[in-house]
C-alpha cells in the first residue's frame, strides 16, 4: 500500500493526515459532548446570575413603594392644607388624583389633626416601608419623623 503513495511523491502518513483534516473541516454540526459542555456552561452562568436578579428586582419594588409613600405624603399635606386635618380615607385622596402603583398597598395606620402614619407593601415582596409625620406613633423601622424606612 505504501508503494501506491510513493508514486505521487508523498508518504502514506501525510496522505491520511490530510484526509483526516479534510473530514474535520467538512463537519456541519456539533458533537453531543460539545452540546453538553455548552449547556453546562450556560447552566452555571444562570445559577450565578439568578440571586443577583432577585436582589435587583426587590430593590426596584422597594423603590416603587418609597415613591408611592412620598406621593401619598404630598397628597396628605395637600388635604391638610385644604381641610386642616389629615385623612385615613384613601378614596378622598384618590378623588384629588392619588393612585398607588399596581400591586402596592398603602395602609393608613393613624390620621389625626396632629399627624399621620402609613405603611406601604407590595404583593411580590415581603419588605414593607413606613413613614410617619407629626405626632403620629412611630411604626416599623421608621423612628424619625419624616424619614421613610423599609424593612
Amino acid at each position: 500500500m505504501g508503494e501506491d503513495f510513493a508514486f505521487f511523491g508523498v508518504s502514506e502518513h501525510v496522505c491520511f493526515r490530510q484526509l483526516r483534516k479534510d473530514i474535520m473541516l467538512n463537519r456541519k454540526g456539533m458533537t453531543l459532548v460539545e452540546l453538553l459542555l455548552v449547556c453546562t456552561i450556560i447552566g452555571l452562568l444562570a445559577t450565578i446570575a439568578m440571586p443577583r436578579l432577585k436582589h435587583v428586582k426587590n430593590r426596584a419594588l422597594i423603590a416603587t413603594m418609597k415613591r408611592d409613600l412620598r406621593t401619598f405624603a404630598m397628597h396628605q399635606e395637600s388635604h391638610y392644607y385644604d381641610r386642616a386635618s389629615y385623612t385615613d380615607d384613601l378614596a378622598a385622596l384618590a378623588a384629588v388624583g392619588y393612585a398607588p402603583s399596581p400591586d402596592v398597598t398603602i395602609s393608613v395606620n393613624e390620621a389625626t389633626v396632629l399627624g399621620w402614619s402609613a405603611t406601604a407593601g407590595h404583593a411580590a415582596s415581603t419588605t414593607q416601608c413606613y413613614l410617619f409625620i407629626g405626632d403620629a406613633a412611630p411604626l416599623g423601622s421608621a423612628t424619625i419623623e419624616g424619614s421613610l424606612e423599609c424593612s
